[in-house]
């Protein structure tokens, strides 16, 4: 019985770069770009909205969120949803592919809102199916109360008129927080034992990886050195995305130092 593949990911911030790989407006070395046209968009994207940065930014603009986006604020948590190489590649050849992508959006869904789940992509382009999918962690759910040592106070200065629990926020860490991560895990190996997945080893999935490690680990296991080479040049381009992303920030703002110096 072959392991489920669900990593899920707190995006550093803009996700132009991101966008481009998932869409393929950017074909990397580990694509074939004869099968692209294979790629299934699995959401549909709300009038007006083009691409997937786009719909990120729509549903920010539309949830009613009552504070202010702050910078460097986690506005998207990306998803890779697959499973054991030999075991995907059965799942297609037996024809339950779109079976498994059905059941796979609704446990988003299900999960972490309908609304929130703003983009998916099935790739059939590469060695392996997966689904990147795309999901903005708004919540509603009361704030988690961080532990402190310190007493409570006898008699509090000033009572304050508590803000409605039900309020949508923006908030990763309350749906990433480890006893979270853990019951991902569960629920989304149960939802697909009937494709003959299950949950891999208890303990090591809580752990927030980042899409760099996720990469490293899959060729430790893959025992095919094609799937290897592909998946380190995956990394290699992310890596190189990065540094053209701070290249360009770093530049901008020379640029408008400069600016404001002539201003001046």
């Amino acid at each position: 019985m072959g392991q489920v593949v669900f990593h899920l990911d707190k995006s550093p911030g803009n996700e132009a770069a991101m966008t481009e790989h998932i869409e393929r407006k950017v074909i990397h070395p580990n694509v074939d770009p004869s099968r692209v046209h294979l790629n299934k968009e699995l959401i549909q994207f709300p009038e007006g909205v083009n691409d997937r940065t786009e719909a990120i930014r729509h549903r920010l603009q539309t949830a009613g969120l009552g504070r202010q986006i702050v910078k460097n604020q986690v506005q998207v948590i990306r998803f890779i949803l697959s499973g054991t190489p030999e075991d995907m590649q059965r799942i297609q050849s037996e024809g339950r592919l779109d079976e498994w992508c059905r059941d796979n959006m609704d446990y988003l869904k299900k999960t972490y809102g309908t609304e929130n789940v703003v983009a998916a992509t099935l790739h059939l382009d590469e060695t392996t199916p997966h689904i990147h999918a795309s999901v903005v962690p708004i919540v509603r759910e009361e704030r988690r109360k961080k532990k402190t040592n310190k007493q409570p106070e006898q008699t509090p200065k000033r009572q304050y008129r508590k803000k409605d629990p039900n309020r949508p926020r923006l908030c990763a860490d309350d749906v990433m927080a480890k006893d979270k991560l853990i019951y991902y895990q569960d629920t989304y190996a149960e939802a697909m034992q009937k494709y003959g997945l299950q949950r891999g080893k208890r303990g090591s999935e809580a752990r927030h990886i980042s899409l760099g490690e996720f990469y490293r680990s899959q060729m430790v296991q893959s025992e095919n050195l094609q799937t290897n080479i592909e998946l380190l040049l995956t990394v290699e381009e992310a890596k190189q995305t990065s540094i053209a992303a701070l290249e360009q920030k770093e530049q901008d703002a020379k640029r408008k130092y400069e600016q404001a110096e002539e201003q001046k």
